[in-house]
């Protein structure tokens, strides 16, 4: 038995973020929202989008351009959190569709701005933690981070490691490998 419609969708977040601590009135911000939707029912990944988001209350470090690539002017472009969020609904069924990130960090960031924004959560409450159920699988005492995972798996790390859509399609790969496996939960 597999999810409705067999459809996941992969979510990963890129945030900003500083070496040590954040500059005196500067949060952690989404600004880029990778998402790969996953067909569990096919075994494939069928589509690959990223969205970035312009940063309210913070700006790109340039510890964050080194970890991510992303730089403030490219930020900039993005558009506002709650209209991200409004096109995730709209073109991925984020509200409907059970989805998965790795480890609970991109749903916790999530909750966090969407509260400090006063902007409707757009994802619905099946989510599963692929971390989790990736050490599970693999009898893993800690928890390994993506690229570890992938070493594991003896899956190639696709694109740039910290890119939203690319870490996103890397750990739908994780989540196929899982499923083929029948270790991912309802297949």
């Amino acid at each position: 038995m597999t999810h409705a419609g067999g459809l996941l969708n992969v979510v990963d977040v890129e945030a900003t973020c500083w070496e040590g601590e954040a500059p005196a009135g500067a949060v952690s911000e989404i600004i880029e929202i990778g998402l790969t939707v996953v067909d569990l029912d096919e075994g494939v990944r069928v589509a690959k989008h990223r969205l970035l988001v312009k940063p309210a209350r913070s700006t790109v470090s340039a510890f964050c351009t080194e970890l991510t690539g992303l730089t403030q002017g490219e930020v900039e472009q993005g558009l506002g959190f709650a209209e991200a969020c409004r096109e995730l609904a709209a073109l991925h069924r984020t509200g409907e569709r059970p989805w998965a990130s790795w480890g609970d960090y991109d749903r916790h960031q999530f909750t966090r701005q969407c509260a400090a924004t006063a902007t409707p959560y757009p994802f619905g409450r099946r989510h599963t933690n692929a971390k989790a159920v990736f050490t599970d699988a693999h009898g893993l005492r800690r928890r390994p981070g993506m690229a570890q995972a992938l070493r594991l798996a003896e899956l190639p790390l696709e694109g740039r490691h910290h890119r939203g859509d690319d870490d996103a399609w890397n750990i739908a790969a994780l989540v196929l490998d899982l499923a083929g496996r029948g270790a991912w939960p309802g297949v």
